[in-house]
């Protein structure tokens, strides 16, 4: 199958139509899951406060877990860009096999940790109760899709190196829809089927997963593929070009450890607010994600075009093409901005009737409505950079930033300054305020253009 991937810029280049056609199936990728994820709180919020707290607890470690799986798609997506915009294909598939092989060493790892210690791990994160005993079942029952959901992760961050971001689409389409139909009926127990509450979000979000990471992993074996990988020799690994995947992906991996464990520990001091606040924190997160669509679909451009033009040593396409990606991300971002300032509220109802959570999580969204700029201009150009392989840069800033920011100004406000959980959130625009600030004046810098990777 002969796909027209090119992201090659020029002075003739159409760079918004080049970034547009890059950006829009990630954004609509992005959009299915963002619904699916608020049609499942939506679901599971008419389980009561314990359940949106079980899942909400549950999901920071799987969070965390992610951190060498983002590794290895950042480390994937520069390299296969890079070889992609040189015309070597058959090394832009070579990375693809060695990030596989990886992939599954690490899912497996983790998968095992996950069943074996859920409780302890509830525990730590401040639940008790019903919402440890909940999420367990929650987390036990998530943990066999977790290895094919890395697979897919893998596979997706490849695709969108090569520039072909419509084939992740169309199969997280399938996977967004089995999620919603298999929520129908395992949550409240339609057609025939028991209502298995908590848990039956759990099952139905591991078969939805599992089949859309499998899907995508045999693809990357057949001629529908640009990254097409054969069979023969796929478990022997290439030390080399491990090391070339990790030099770029282990300061992504750090950066996403830091990050996580940071956002674990400001979950644990929203945590100790109590049921009602952590149920409104997470409602307003799952809220809130729908302004990440634009800005990671746009951010997705940028890093691939950036990696393909400097695999063609086109620096200058790699400029224009981010910061023309900057000037549409900020239009949207300012867009979803009006939209949590004016309607927050109609926003938290979709979620839950409860006054006080509505009240509380309303608040949260007009506030984190001033993060929408500096959040976008972060995204663009934090994906930019790594593009480029200047993902160093991007770890100092995110490890600064959000355990200085985020979660010590967070607690001090939140906390000895009384302001509880509105205090949390002004700590969450601070944050991104900072992080987008730095991005924007190293890429000005230009050292990234001399990169090696």
């Amino acid at each position: 199958m002969t796909i027209d991937n090119n992201v090659l810029l020029d002075e003739n280049s159409s760079t918004k139509k080049i970034i547009l056609k890059l950006a829009w199936p990630v954004i609509a990728e992005q959009s299915l899951a963002t619904i699916t994820q608020i049609v499942d709180l939506m679901m599971v919020g008419r389980l009561g406060a314990s359940a949106v707290a079980a899942i909400g607890l549950t999901m920071q470690p799987v969070f965390f877990s992610t951190a060498l799986a983002s590794a290895l798609g950042v480390g994937t997506t520069a390299l296969v860009s890079r070889f992609t915009g040189a015309k070597e294909n058959k090394k832009a598939a070579a990375v693809l096999q060695q990030s596989l092989l990886l992939s599954f060493l690490f899912s497996l790892s983790f998968a095992a940790l996950f069943y074996i210690f859920a409780p302890s791990l509830l525990r730590l994160m401040g639940g008790s109760g019903e919402v440890i005993k909940l999420g367990t079942s929650y987390l036990r029952i998530i943990t066999p899709g977790f290895v094919l959901m890395v697979v897919g992760f893998i596979v997706t961050a490849a695709l969108r190196g090569a520039g072909e971001t419509k084939t992740p689409l169309k199969v997280n389409l399938l996977v967004n829809l089995l999620n919603l139909v298999g929520n129908y009926i395992f949550i409240f127990g339609n057609f025939g089927f028991p209502a298995l509450g908590v848990s039956g979000a759990a099952l139905s979000t591991t078969l939805a997963r599992s089949i859309g990471g499998l899907i995508l992993f045999l693809i990357t074996f057949s001629n529908y593929s640009v990254l097409k990988m054969k069979i023969t020799g796929f478990f022997h690994p290439e030390i080399s070009l491990i090391k070339r995947i990790l030099k770029i992906g282990l300061p992504t991996a750090l950066e996403e450890s830091v990050r996580r464990l940071a956002q674990l520990l400001f979950v644990r001091v929203i945590a100790a607010l109590g049921t009602t606040a952590f149920a409104a924190h997470q409602i307003s997160l799952n809220a809130e994600s729908i302004s990440y669509m634009p800005g990671f679909g746009i951010a997705v451009a940028a890093t691939t075009i950036v990696g393909q033009n400097l695999g063609a040593n086109n620096s200058a396409g790699s400029e224009r093409g981010t910061f023309e990606a900057w000037k549409i991300g900020l239009t949207i971002m300012g867009f979803m901005a009006a939209i949590f300032l004016v309607f927050p509220e109609q926003l938290i109802r979709l979620y839950t009737s409860d006054p006080a959570i509505v009240s509380k999580a309303a608040l949260n969204l007009r506030i984190i409505a001033f993060s929408q700029l500096p959040m976008g201009t972060h995204f663009i150009f934090a994906g930019a950079l790594r593009g480029a392989g200047d993902t160093k840069a991007v770890f100092y800033s995110t490890a600064i930033s959000t355990w200085i920011f985020r979660l010590l100004l967070g607690y001090l406000l939140v906390h000895p300054l009384g302001l509880g959980l509105v205090g949390a959130w002004i700590a969450m625009v601070v944050d991104w305020s900072v992080r987008g600030s730095y991005v924007l004046y190293r890429f000005k810098q230009g050292k990234w253009k001399l990169i090696n990777v």
